[in-house]
């Protein structure tokens, strides 16, 4: 496999042509130390991700990894489905290091750096929870909004907050808070998301006080205060009345970064140029993009998007084009996404205008495919596990496995389950149990040639199994902290040390800005 030296990669990143680096590392190694323009892309989900993050064959590709060997069975892949660039950094992440260049702890930290400078940038005001809690004591007119997904608002929330992710701030506040007196504080888990939602809103031009909250939910928990858990509290969820101003300041915002509009038809010829790099992203909340959204787009939440950009974007130089239904949320979320990493942005003024597909679709994955697995039911695997005469392997995250686990299932990784060889029993059939079809196929092809005994596959997963009425077990020490290398623990997923964790995470963001004025390779705000 062709090699690139860490000074050719260096040179690479600033010539302004196209270029993906992939790393082949799980998240939580990846999390280690990483290149800053690095994009996770895990040998264990590598057919579809490396699909998703590469629509064009011949883009320019390194894959990196952290010295294992990985990087190279990412580069042989990427080959044998038709990649035609693609190289290896010579010593992976160790040598980029070694050759004096800068290297990242955390994920998403493109992301969470613009969020820094966004801070210092626009000089965002914000306020910490001890500010915030005599606020919300003093009963004064306010409004606490969450910035994140409904998943994380649901685990710990500040009280009285209401959930409205990031790229539905602007579009929903002006009905959420009509009255000009009425002050906003925006909120996340740490801090990148409050930030961006807080400049959001005042660039979006509503004459409310707007605050971030410093720290966000651990800050809070930090300052000795309280959150709250399994709220569900959020936005109306219909167009906004007040609509034509939220479009006015999301156009005004988007002119000012450069963000292009371009029609449906144009968008589709975009997609198939074969000479460039497009990525056709629908912002909106999935729950509308499973409604109807424009064939080939993938759902991208528009807050989610820009604060973790390398899960949907790997080509430095490409194409953006983004769709929402109203142009709001394209608009803003474009307009940080040109400051952000300099990409050519479109809004697609009339992609839902047409024909529109249902549904999130499957991934197309012609290896898993290929295979036909023997699967069993739910029924016949309960009695199969009350007689003894089976064994569950179960292929999910591992923080998810920690929740809801088939009773006496060993927790694997696909591209790793040799190592569970010496755990597993050669009288007793084996059974796959995998979220997704596909990689529970590719993981019994995989499981059968370290094992012995028969492998099956439950069709349908865990999800089969729950809606048959069988019982999951949670265990939140299985796998222990050490083992969830396929997840980068945030602090309150972790078994100990959760307020070091949230301590060390929120030094980590503040001191990004000086790492990245070191690295040089993110010119925020200034692409040209």
């Amino acid at each position: 496999m062709r090699r690139i030296a860490p000074a050719a990669l260096k040179a690479a990143l600033r010539d302004g042509g196209e270029l993906a680096i992939l790393d082949a590392r799980e998240p939580g190694e990846f999390g280690a130390a990483h290149l800053f323009w690095a994009v996770p892309c895990p040998l264990s989900v590598k057919e579809v991700a490396a699909r998703a993050l590469l629509p064009r064959k011949d883009t320019r590709t390194v894959c990196v990894d952290g010295g294992e060997g990985h990087a190279d069975a990412l580069a042989a892949y990427l080959t044998e489905i038709g990649c035609t660039d693609v190289a290896v950094l010579d010593g992976g992440t160790p040598g980029w290091k070694a050759a004096g260049f800068e290297v990242f702890s955390g994920v998403h930290v493109p992301s969470k750096a613009f969020g820094e400078w966004v801070e210092h940038h626009y000089a965002t005001p914000s306020i910490d929870p001890p500010e915030l809690d005599a606020m919300l004591r003093s009963g004064i007119p306010m409004v606490v909004l969450d910035s994140r997904p409904m998943d994380e608002f649901h685990k710990m929330a500040i009280p009285t907050g209401i959930n409205v992710p990031g790229a539905e701030l602007a579009y929903r506040v002006r009905d959420i808070a009509p009255d000009a007196g009425t002050t906003v504080v925006v909120n996340c888990a740490g801090r990148t998301r409050s930030i961006l939602g807080a400049e959001s809103l005042r660039q979006a031009g509503i004459p409310n006080r707007v605050v971030a909250l410093r720290n966000g939910t651990m800050g809070w928990e930090l300052a000795g205060f309280k959150s709250e858990h399994g709220r569900t509290e959020r936005y109306e969820d219909v167009i906004p009345e007040r609509l034509d101003a939220a479009l006015a300041a999301a156009k005004a915002f988007a002119d000012r970064h450069g963000v292009k509009a371009c029609t449906r038809a144009e968008a589709i010829v975009m997609q198939g140029d074969a000479g460039r790099t497009t990525y056709l992203l629908d912002v909106r909340d999935p729950s509308e993009y499973a409604f109807g959204h424009l064939l080939g787009s993938r759902s991208a939440p528009g807050g989610q998007l820009v604060q973790a950009t390398d899960q949907w974007v790997a080509v430095r130089g490409a194409r953006i084009v983004l769709i929402c239904d109203t142009g709001v949320r394209s608009r803003m979320t474009g307009a940080w996404l040109r400051q952000l990493g300099g990409w050519e942005v479109f809004v697609c003024e009339d992609a839902l205008s047409g024909r529109v597909e249902e549904g999130f679709g499957r991934p197309e994955v012609p290896e898993a495919a290929a295979l036909k697995p023997a699967y069993v039911t739910a029924p016949e695997l309960a009695a199969q596990l009350s007689d003894g005469a089976a064994q569950v392997v179960q292929i999910t995250r591992s923080i998810a496995f920690r929740e809801a686990h088939l009773p006496g299932a060993l927790w694997g990784i696909r591209g790793r389950l040799a190592a569970l060889a010496s755990q597993l029993p050669t009288d007793r059939r084996l059974v796959v149990a995998g979220d997704q079809d596909w990689q529970a196929r590719l993981a019994a092809e995989e499981l059968q040639a370290a094992a012995k005994a028969p492998v099956r596959v439950l069709k349908g997963g865990p999800a089969a199994w729950k809606q048959a009425g069988f019982p999951l077990r949670a265990d939140r020490r299985t796998p222990p902290d050490e083992a969830c290398v396929d997840w980068y623990l945030r602090p309150y997923d972790r078994n100990s040390g959760q307020e070091a964790a949230m301590r060390e995470y929120l030094a980590w963001e503040i001191d990004l800005v000086q790492a990245v004025e070191r690295d040089g390779d993110a010119r925020f705000g200034a692409w040209g």
